[in-house]
């Protein structure tokens, strides 16, 4: 159960994700008894006095209280209670849910409503709605949700909201997020584990706290005054699930000394979760024999195959129980031709196994830094695959490449992604953490940050001014690496008008009122091969009067500036990509003008980025070329100062005008 609201959200891949598992109808004795009474924990919850670091949130969780019973083979039942005030008129969408599988029973689920007024309120048959897992537009999910819409709810009431469900047997840990996007004045956690049953915990954001044993084997945590987490005001700020506190408690197989011996048995778990199902059938073999006929070298071998996965294979979502987490086999994918990200991992791992590569399963999450080395769990929502490199491949188009404890070299590689190509990597997953599922060998691996040189975008424009101020011409780009893949994906699923509209908004953006006269795609069939766009256009009134002077600006298209503000700042700082992207912009003047004045040139070179620009002037010709370099993802908050002098340079240079004069 939980606020509504506030449920995490999913990208187009679910997989390897204890939060994000999904499945079917549950079976349940009744959702709710008619005609009980408040029960006392809820009325005393009721009376708590709104917290003071409320401050305008739209409502506050009173009381959450989660019991964790767990039986001698490792299956919880979870009770949550839970009281949430309402505040404002925004607050009323805050309510209760119950999230359930196949694999699920909910014993009950039972909300009231103490008015305003102090009335109270049951909510009956009709209260409750049940939704299909929505999140992801490509997929047969077969979770679902019962969502109670309490009667009487208004600013004053209290939500009561209690349920009990007995839990998947298959997973045995409970990643506890006591962290919201509204206060919480109490929250508490109890593990009830049987005799000679041990656990481990860790925290995600937040010190340890030492728990309460309320019995043997019986411990309780316990937050007070906890704040929201909100983004609203935070310029480039990284993922909310990022940065929201939580803690996790093993009672599995997982709870052991040490966090490497915890992941590597959270590794192990996935391994023998996904054992003999990359198994190749005849058919995968011959397919891939096929494609490595006379490939001369490692890279062609594994870029043939991956290429494979990546253009043949339907990205689609089907998820059942433990299907949620466990892929299915590597012939019935091939066969079918359709699979989501474990799927289409399972089918690579399959298929290089029949080429003689060695490849291994990653549960991750796709934000940034969700999955936390701090913080063993299977907390997240995709797979993505690491290819075990022979010492003697050293090819520099293999760029995405980690070392693991053992000294083994493995490359990071997403089949999901169909426009990346092998040897990159994409932004988003840059600098995220993964489980290297390798049995023995199972360990927490950083994804790599790849250099500059891996992504950006090279634009050249030529112009011409009129006397008027209309500024016509031509511009010529070439996208590299993940710019480049990402334009693919737009390309993909969008048609003429639609990149007509979407490359004119762009444009406006920084040129308002100009008219895209002509453009088109380049696009290659080889992922690693730049895409190329190519525009003409007019903009009349670019450059405005001042008496007999042209005020005229060199930077015509693009923005470099990333969003930031002047607050104290107490969250690090999202970079979104490494990368280089290089501007060049030729201005012919008009007849009679000349260049009077120029700004200056910006050169700024910090740790994590630098910034170069520069303008000359020659015969009737204004020159103008920049450089930008990014070298790292996120940076702390301590930087925020570096950070903005930096954006605040950047974004005087693309202001900056330059002054014609008649001669």
């Amino acid at each position: 159960m939980g606020i509504s609201h506030l449920s995490p959200s999913r990208p187009a891949c679910v997989a390897a994700a204890a939060l994000l598992v999904v499945a079917c109808h549950p079976a349940f004795a009744s959702w709710f008894s008619k005609g009980q009474p408040i029960p006392q924990w809820g009325l005393d919850a009721a009376k708590t006095h709104t917290p003071d670091n409320a401050g305008d949130a739209p409502a506050v969780i009173l009381f959450d209280e989660y019991l964790e019973t767990i039986d001698g083979q490792g299956r919880a039942i979870e009770r949550e209670r839970e009281a949430i005030r309402v505040l404002k008129p925004q607050g009323r969408g805050n309510t209760c849910e119950v999230s359930y599988d196949e694999t699920e029973k909910v014993n009950y689920f039972r909300v009231w409503t103490i008015a305003a007024d102090e009335k109270h309120y049951q909510a009956q048959d009709t209260d409750f709605t049940d939704r299909g897992d929505t999140d992801v537009p490509i997929m047969l999910s077969t979770r679902k949700a019962r969502i109670a819409h309490p009667p009487a709810v208004d600013v004053g009431a209290t939500i009561v909201c209690e349920s009990e469900e007995l839990m998947e047997p298959y997973l045995q840990e409970k990643i506890w997020g006591f962290q919201s996007g509204i206060p919480v004045a109490f929250e508490a956690l109890e593990i009830d584990l049987p005799p000679g049953r041990v656990r481990t915990d860790s925290w995600h954001n937040h010190e340890a706290i030492k728990p309460v044993e309320i019995a043997p084997n019986h411990l309780r945590w316990e937050i007070r005054n906890q704040p929201a987490l909100t983004l609203r005001d935070i310029p480039s700020a990284p993922e909310w699930a990022a940065l929201a506190q939580r803690m996790t408690v093993q009672w599995g197989d997982a709870a052991v000394e040490g966090r490497d011996n915890q992941w590597r048995a959270i590794g192990q778990w996935v391994t023998t979760l996904e054992a003999n199902r990359p198994d190749p059938s005849p058919e995968i073999t011959a397919k891939v024999q096929q494609l490595i006929a006379g490939a001369p070298d490692f890279y062609t071998r594994l870029s043939r195959i991956t290429e494979s996965i990546q253009k043949d294979i339907r990205y689609f979502i089907v998820m059942r129980g433990i299907g949620g987490l466990q892929a299915n086999h590597a012939a019935d994918i091939f066969r079918n031709r359709y699979g989501d990200c474990k799927d289409k991992t399972t089918l690579l791992i399959s298929m290089l196994q029949v080429a003689g590569i060695h490849a291994f399963y990653v549960p991750l999450d796709h934000r940034r830094v969700v999955v936390d080395p701090d913080d063993p769990s299977l907390i997240g929502d995709h797979m993505i695959t690491a290819i075990e490199l022979p010492p003697d491949v050293q090819d520099p188009r293999l760029k995405a490449i980690v070392k693991a404890k053992d000294g083994n070299r493995y490359l990071i590689f997403d089949p999901t992604d169909e426009r990346t190509p092998v040897g990159n990597l994409s932004s988003s997953l840059q600098g995220c953490y993964g489980t290297l599922a390798a049995g023995p060998s199972s360990q927490i691996i950083a994804l790599p940050v790849l250099g500059p040189d891996a992504n950006g975008t090279e634009r050249k424009g030529a112009f011409t001014l009129a006397a008027d101020g209309t500024l016509t011409g031509s511009v010529d780009t070439i996208h590299t690496g993940p710019q480049g893949a990402d334009l693919r994906t737009t390309l993909k699923y969008s048609d003429e008008k639609e990149r007509r509209e979407a490359l004119e908004t762009a444009i406006a953006h920084d040129v308002p009122g100009a008219v895209v006269n002509s453009f088109e795609f380049v696009q290659p069939p080889d992922l690693d091969k730049p895409l190329e766009l190519h525009y003409k256009l007019t903009a009349a009134q670019y450059a405005h009067s001042a008496g007999p002077l042209l005020l005229v600006r060199p930077r015509v298209i693009g923005s470099d500036v990333q969003a930031f503000n002047d607050k104290p700042r107490a969250i690090p700082i999202d970079l979104n990509a490494t990368g280089r992207w290089r501007d060049t912009y030729d201005i012919t003047l008009p007849p009679g003008f000349v260049v009077d004045e120029m700004p200056d040139p910006i050169d700024i070179d910090v740790d994590f980025a630098s910034y170069h620009s520069a303008m000359t002037a020659k015969a009737n010709q204004l020159h103008y070329e920049r450089e930008y370099v990014v070298r790292q993802v996120q940076i702390p908050a301590d930087k925020a100062l570096s950070f903005r002098k930096f954006e605040g340079m950047i974004m005087s240079d693309e202001k900056g005008t330059a002054v014609l004069k008649k001669q």
